[in-house]
């Protein structure tokens, strides 16, 4: 193990490959404890210290008493690595018997200095000499001051109340910035059972604690906190002002993790990316507000117990603005209120994490008072834009997070408010978008671009139907809004139906062929085709439909796409008289027929902008009588069934490859596949 001023030194090793080093040299140390505990009851008495430790923190902090901190630290840090390794090995209840273990033999000189050596962060005087193999105990006064009041109620309980009270209540300082971090984190690993079943847990001993008894009370602070986290982003101090900036000579087996402990932990935080992110990325966040937002991730997603619903689920459902005074709804029993417009701030800055568009998805879908909040912002491209761009780079993004800021735009486009204002958002020099240089655009029409763009991604590589179904809703819900097309968005319409049809010919000709072939050779099996024709053509009439809603709600308002349209008008003689497509062809039909005879009278070799002009002559002239009336197209998100079955993999996945100081061996992972993304 690297001691402290070498880790220092190696500022270019990554997060990742540090903390499985720290979890290689503990592995023996911690099954042992696993081994011994029956008869040592040590993780009981570790847990123990902590508990009369933190009775004090918050006066501590006011204090800025830096060494009781300390001492809590290293009690915390020493518990979290050992809860890591008693989860990954044992059952709820296995580790419910760890707890209640007693230690019972009187105690002597070397083992209150043991002890002494955990809490002042010299674990090769401390966590060797208690585990030991003479198995040494701790002192018998100090057994009797941390049991004290505690014998007989339930430690894991009592614990989890604890680490959720350190939370709430603990200012954030930089003295106590690592404990509340170290607190987030323990409360991760004792929810990370999930991480070793392939099947949901949907009854779980922790969850019950969570969810009940004596942490219940803590849920809306504890939700309300872990937001403030993540809107402050407050980064960690800097290693000269911190408060185990401290040195202490000597080594040994375990030395290492001391220094981690005492000094060289914070290297963890700052060394590179975690899982597979990147450096710099990491050098940009807080580990406070990255760990806090896994958290209430993971927290938000527990299954429901049988009679009783997720509090912090219902917390995050109901949460209110700070600014609305209306009476709290007794029907949301976790009500608490919190600043929108910081909120929106974050939101907007933090979108290139999965986990921050995870939390975005959720609070459009499951808080009304957000989406109203959200919807009613007049600067909204700040929220947009981020999540285009996360379409617009596709190929580098996990389909997770393409799926979730689809379904954010998807959302967002089932209000009708949103499809008018973002076309009125005139944006300058789109920078990220390569194929085309966009000096000016709407962000209605960059938001046509991208989805275009990802449905053509989509058809070329994933194929993936659900990412087609859910980009064409997203159209379809603003079609009817479509308002001053640029040009080039224009184009693009056109131009996805120009594929579709080409794709549409290609697999009729592949089905002829096949057709032919099987009537010389009946034991060739015919390819099933049926169904891909019929998926293109599901995806034509749509796109049929999205062109009909612009014509017949918003023609004049749309140039660009009559002159596109007029432009390609050959792609849809082919569609006029197919059964599947004839009804809605009907309008399109009308409006070519009528601007090409406008224009044939106008004569030859018309420019561009003579054209434009006819075209905004004739949307006045068009009788819209003629014009066949659909149903308005909308389209409106809704969860499948079970939904956890998806994000609480998802969410532990996030975990796993984003959680600050955390690392699991990958061997023992059963809730997802390391190459599932």
């Amino acid at each position: 193990m690297l001691s402290c001023r070498c880790r220092a030194a190696c500022c270019w090793l990554t997060a990742h490959a540090d903390l499985k080093l720290l979890e290689e040299a503990t592995i023996s140390v911690c099954k042992s404890l696993v081994e011994k505990n029956p008869r040592t009851g040590n993780l009981g008495s570790l847990i123990k210290v902590f508990l009369s430790r933190t009775k004090e923190l918050k006066i501590s902090a006011e204090c800025q008493n830096h060494l009781f901190i300390w001492q809590a630290h290293n009690a915390l840090f020493i518990i979290c690595c050992l809860l890591k390794v008693f989860i990954s090995r044992m059952s709820e209840e296995e580790l419910q018997l760890h707890f209640t273990y007693e230690d019972k033999t009187p105690g002597s000189y070397g083992e209150t200095r043991a002890m002494q050596g955990i809490l002042r962060g010299d674990l090769n005087c401390g966590l060797v000499e208690v585990l030991d193999d003479q198995s040494v105990k701790l002192s018998a006064r100090a057994r009797l001051n941390m049991s004290l009041g505690t014998e007989c109620e339930d430690l894991i309980e009592e614990l989890l109340c604890c680490l959720i009270q350190l939370i709430v209540e603990i200012p954030l300082l930089d003295i106590t910035y690592s404990i509340s971090l170290e607190a987030v984190t323990t409360l991760i690993v004792f929810l990370s059972y999930q991480l070793f079943h392939k099947e949901i847990l949907r009854e779980s001993l922790i969850h019950k604690y969570l969810m009940r008894g004596r942490c219940l009370p803590y849920t809306s602070r504890l939700v309300k906190t872990l937001l403030y986290n993540f809107i402050r982003q407050e980064r960690s101090p800097p290693p000269g002002t911190h408060v185990f900036q401290q040195q202490t000579d000597g080594g040994g087996l375990l030395y290492g993790i001391a220094s981690g402990v005492a000094t060289g932990l914070w290297t963890v935080f700052t060394l590179g990316g975690v899982g597979s992110k990147a450096t710099a990325q990491l050098e940009q966040c807080s580990p406070l507000a990255n760990q806090s937002l896994l958290l209430l991730l993971v927290l938000a997603n527990l299954t429901d117990a049988p009679d009783t619903p997720n509090p912090y689920r219902q917390a995050i459902m109901s949460f209110k603005n700070t600014q609305d005074s209306s009476a709290f709804s007794s029907s949301h029993p976790h009500v608490f209120q919190i600043n929108f417009n910081s909120l929106y701030t974050a939101l907007c800055e933090q979108q290139k994490s999965d986990q921050a568009t995870l939390l975005l998805y959720m609070l459009l879908h499951q808080n009304g008072n957000v989406r109203t909040y959200v919807l009613a912002r007049t600067d909204i491209e700040n929220l947009v834009l981020p999540i285009l761009e996360i379409l617009y780079h596709v190929e580098e993004r996990n389909s997770h997070h393409v799926y979730m800021a689809l379904i954010i735009l998807l959302i967002l486009t089932e209000d009708d408010g949103f499809n008018r204002s973002i076309h009125e958002v005139i944006l300058k020099n789109i920078t990220w978008y390569a194929e085309r240089v966009l000096t000016e655009i709407s962000l209605g029409s960059l938001l046509i671009l991208v989805v275009i763009r990802t449905i053509q991604y989509n058809m070329t590589r994933t194929r993936d139907k659900y990412l087609h179904t859910n980009c064409l809703a997203a159209l379809a819900n603003m079609s009817a809004q479509f308002r001053s097309l640029h040009q080039y968005a224009a184009q693009r319409i056109i131009s996805l139906f120009s594929l579709l049809s080409k794709k549409h010919n290609k697999v009729l000709e592949q089905a002829t062929q096949s057709l032919r072939g099987s009537l010389d050779s009946s034991e060739s099996p015919l390819p099933d085709y049926a169904q891909d024709l019929n998926v293109i053509e599901e995806v034509i009439r749509m796109m049929l439909e999205i062109i009909n809603s612009c014509l017949t709600n918003s023609l004049h308002h749309n140039p660009n796409l009559v002159y596109a349209l007029l432009y390609k008008r050959d792609l849809f003689e082919q569609f006029r008289t197919h059964p599947s497509f004839q009804d809605i062809m009907q309008n399109i039909d009308l409006v070519i027929s009528f601007f090409s005879s406008r224009l044939e009278h106008a004569g030859a070799d018309l420019s561009v902008e003579r054209v434009l002009e006819i075209i905004k002559q004739g949307a006045v002239a068009l009788p819209k009588d003629r014009l066949r009336k659909f149903p308005e197209l909308k389209f409106k998100y809704v969860e499948e069934e079970q939904p956890e079955e998806f994000f609480i993999p998802y969410v532990w996945s996030l975990v796993y490859n984003a959680a600050v100081a955390l690392y699991w061996n990958p061997r023992d992972i059963q809730l997802f596949t390391m190459d599932s993304g």
